[in-house]
């Protein structure tokens, strides 16, 4: 992306800017006159044009005019004679950033120019929602000592120095994002953007929007040009969360992002490179979803150059009371926890993870005194178990008992992927919605559910 676009039709003048620039590491385009510069508009996105109030073809203003409803993010700056001041100020109440009166201080244009890109930059940051911590104190702490975490932390260490494309695979709330970013802060891309999109959080008509931005009149309701993720994530990090969630249409247009590093926004008409590294994540089996044809396969192949599988809280236990120490850093605590609340929480599965952890660890610190004890952590009943009063009596009962306790965990864990969304959820355990519905009914009934 070039940052400059100067316009002026004396070619000595304008190629001396170009070069001061340059010498800044600045990177600059020159446009002769209105109908080039318009040109090189619809085709690149700059961050600051220099127009020169007359030029051959188009009036200064007009130019102006034409260009903001191109791109409402770039920033003008008018050159203007002695003469023509008055329309500098008219260009100023049109939008324009300033105006610099001929003949100019290279220098002074040079500082004003590093000033609105510092601007831009902070502009920028704030739309991607950077997380300013970790740009401050390196790449998120990862909590864990145990061998489960080493080992991811191994293979992190590994892939981070690379541009290879990684495959986060893990429950929900096991904590995907903050692996993906610790892989981001590790990398030679860490003072770049690091741009987290949600698959599974934005409707599938709106997701090829946000993801390669739009062009002014591309839809109902564009009315200006609007820059998407993958462009803003330029020289970083691109993560997409629940990448398993992506239809079939956007995996092939990401696939070609994969392969050429370039696409085009909704309703244009050229191709815009990037540079970026990408980071997917998903909490489904992708390889499933290839048998069913619900996900490409030469995709999966892509993005699975370098799997990373993020083990579950029930298989990382012993990281359990270094997990609650952080967490009640994090809420500024002065509490601790017991070591029979520690036992408590070790007896327990934790289908939700780190996150269901934060959460029960939070409700603990408001309801304890001092010292988190047993009572003050709230879990939920074990209605799930084989042996209640009883065991089944003949194979064929047991064989029964068992199917039902499957049916019931498969139920409860896709509810909880789903935020509760039973069509969703019946849709990825592959059974109707009345069936699914029947089936909550019924384990409810038996106190299973």
């Amino acid at each position: 992306m070039a940052d400059i676009l100067i316009v002026e039709d004396k070619e000595s003048f304008a190629t001396m800017l170009k070069a001061s620039l340059e010498d800044e590491s600045i990177t600059a385009q020159l446009a002769k006159d209105g109908r080039a510069a318009l040109r090189l508009f619809k085709k690149e996105k700059f961050e600051i044009a220099l127009i020169d109030m007359k030029l051959p073809d188009i009036d200064g203003i007009e130019l102006l005019r034409q260009l903001k409803r191109t791109d409402t993010d770039t920033k003008f700056l008018i050159m203007t004679a002695f003469g023509t001041i008055e329309r500098a100020v008219e260009a100023m109440k049109l939008g324009a950033y300033d105006f610099l009166t001929k003949p100019f201080d290279v220098e002074q244009l040079i500082a004003l120019i590093q000033r609105i890109l510092q601007e831009q930059r902070r502009y920028y940051e704030n739309i991607l929602l950077r997380d300013e911590m970790s740009k401050i104190h390196g790449a998120p702490e990862i909590i864990g000592k145990g061998p489960a975490v080493k080992h991811v932390a191994e293979l992190l260490q590994k892939a981070a120095p690379t541009d290879t494309t990684v495959l986060i695979v893990g429950e929900s709330g096991t904590g995907k994002e903050l692996f993906a970013r610790a892989c981001h802060m590790l990398s030679p891309r860490k003072d770049n953007p690091f741009v987290a999109i949600n698959c599974a959080a934005i409707p599938h008509q709106l997701l090829e929007h946000e993801l390669f931005g739009s062009e002014k009149g591309a839809f109902t309701g564009a009315v200006a040009r609007k820059i998407g993720k993958f462009e803003l994530a330029n020289k970083g990090t691109v993560f997409l969360d629940e990448v398993g969630d992506l239809d079939l249409d956007l995996q092939a247009k990401l696939l070609r992002v994969l392969q050429e590093m370039n696409f085009e926004r909704l309703g244009g008409t050229y191709t815009i490179n990037i540079d970026v590294r990408i980071i997917a994540a998903t909490n489904r089996d992708l390889m499933n979803l290839v048998k069913e044809k619900k996900f490409r396969e030469d995709l999966y192949y892509r993005l699975s150059v370098f799997p990373i599988r993020i083990p579950p809280l029930r298989e990382r236990k012993e990281d359990l009371r270094l997990l609650v120490d952080h967490i009640l850093r994090k809420l500024h605590s002065d509490k601790n926890i017991s070591p029979r609340a520690t036992e408590k929480l070790s007896r327990y599965d934790w289908p939700g993870n780190i996150r269901e952890l934060e959460n029960t660890i939070e409700r603990a610190n408001i309801i304890a005194k001092k010292k988190i004890q047993p009572e003050d952590i709230l879990l939920p009943e074990r209605k799930v178990s084989l042996v209640k009063e009883e065991l089944p009596r003949t194979l064929k009962a047991a064989a029964s008992a068992g199917r039902e306790l499957a049916e019931v965990e498969v139920i409860k864990k896709t509810l909880e992927q789903t935020q509760n969304n039973k069509s969703e959820a019946a849709r990825r355990i592959g059974v109707s919605y009345k069936t699914l519905l029947s089936r909550i009914k019924k384990y409810r009934k038996k106190g299973l559910l």
